[in-house]
């Protein structure tokens, strides 16, 4: 399970910096055809409207090897996500041009019960190691989940709360499954993101299929998943 909770995307005045910065190596500017429009202030403007001629450039460099699109180093995106931590722990592979800011399973695990949508479990199945125990015959591995391994970390939480004991604090820490969602703030570029979709659009986890997914709900999302040719290009 992967939830994107909120998206922060490029504001004009950002948009029109990048243009122009794109196309200083050629001397270019004259062909830029995007505007700003509505009320205009130093720190930007009502709202951005993309020309075709810059467009088409930002295509056209998208579609080449990725330093000649040195522009999308400079298109930001803010996100928050909730997701398990397996997926959390694929995604730490992408530390250039990206931060990110977690809630923190040290510090806050204890802050409270631990309950079944904590988890990503949409997979589990029916089949589980005591299948030919009559007690468990019949139970999924949510239910697994649920009455087994959630029980035994709200019991070392509640002993935790009363002693502040590390031992039982370990108990969680290393209890913990890594199906456990995490919530995490991220910045990352439109660069950043032109290497997640390539390397992660047909990866066997659902999450990153979510996660490429929304990737193609960002403005312009062709600059990001764009496929590289290796013919020559005209500014």
């Amino acid at each position: 399970m992967l939830e994107i909770i909120e998206t922060v995307t490029m504001s004009p005045r950002q948009y029109k910096v990048v243009i122009e910065g794109m196309r200083n190596p050629m001397n270019s500017w004259g062909k830029s055809d995007s505007r700003c429009v509505g009320h205009y202030t130093v720190s930007g403007c009502d709202e951005f409207v993309m020309g075709d001629n810059d467009l088409v450039l930002m295509k056209n460099l998208a579609s080449l090897p990725p330093e000649h699109a040195k522009y999308r180093r400079m298109m930001p995106v803010w996100v928050t996500i909730n997701a398990p931590l397996y997926w959390w722990k694929q995604f730490d592979t992408y530390q250039i041009g990206r931060v990110s800011n977690s809630c923190s399973t040290m510090h806050r695990i204890a802050s409270k019960p631990f309950v079944l949508s904590d988890f990503s479990h949409e997979h589990l199945t029916k089949d589980n190691p005591w299948r030919d125990k009559e007690a468990h015959r019949n139970c999924s591995g949510a239910e697994m989940l649920e009455k087994y391994v959630i029980p035994v970390l709200n019991h070392y939480r509640e002993l935790y709360l009363e002693t502040h004991s590390e031992t039982h604090w370990w108990q969680m820490i290393q209890l913990l499954p890594s199906s456990y969602n995490q919530r995490r703030t991220v910045f990352l570029t439109y660069e950043t993101l032109s290497n997640i979709f390539r390397q992660r659009k047909n990866h066997k986890l659902d999450e990153w299929h979510e996660f490429c997914d929304w990737i193609g709900t960002l403005p312009y999302p062709e600059l990001i998943t764009t496929e590289v040719r290796t013919d020559g290009i005209s500014r």
